[in-house]
């Protein structure tokens, strides 16, 4: 399966100049979501703080080895309870709104089978999408979002 390949980049367009910065997870308790992205995905604290405004606590957090990939958790402040995706992966199309956030992985497999062993929710079992040329699967957070995790197929 052949990979595709990236159009060519428009660095004259009006807004060039908008880079990827990081996605936001709505959480209840951010001491919880903090410890969860730690110990289930090793992921790392880059800056945590208080919003008094807002009377929430906040953090960014990268992912192990790769400091492009930036979470913004937001928790506390008793936040309404919103439709989220669930563990019905197909049914979770059937509405709008932020679906899932991608990790690229070396082999979904392996990562699956570590974060079995680690307690995660696995959403879905490997599968091949042949039209891009990746295997993938699904997990989930205990808040119900999605994570997809993306094996690219030679």
């Amino acid at each position: 399966m052949p990979n595709f390949v990236m159009p060519p980049t428009n660095p004259t367009a009006p807004l060039a100049a908008l880079r990827a910065s990081h996605f936001c997870l709505r959480v209840p308790e951010f001491a919880e979501a903090k410890q969860w992205f730690i110990d289930k995905l090793d992921f790392r604290v880059v800056h945590e703080w208080h919003e008094a405004m807002l009377n929430v606590d906040m953090g960014y957090f990268a992912a192990a080895n790769d400091d492009r990939c930036v979470i913004e958790i937001v928790g506390g402040n008793d936040p309404a309870i919103g439709e989220r995706a669930s563990t019905d992966f197909p049914g979770s199309f059937s509405t709008t709104g932020f679906h899932h956030f991608c990790f690229t992985v070396s082999s979904v497999d392996e990562t699956l089978e570590d974060l079995r062993t680690r307690g995660v929710t696995i959403v879905t079992e490997p599968f091949e999408v042949e039209a891009i040329g990746r295997k993938l699967a699904f997990f989930a957070d205990p808040w119900g979002n999605l994570f997809e995790l993306e094996e690219v197929l030679s």
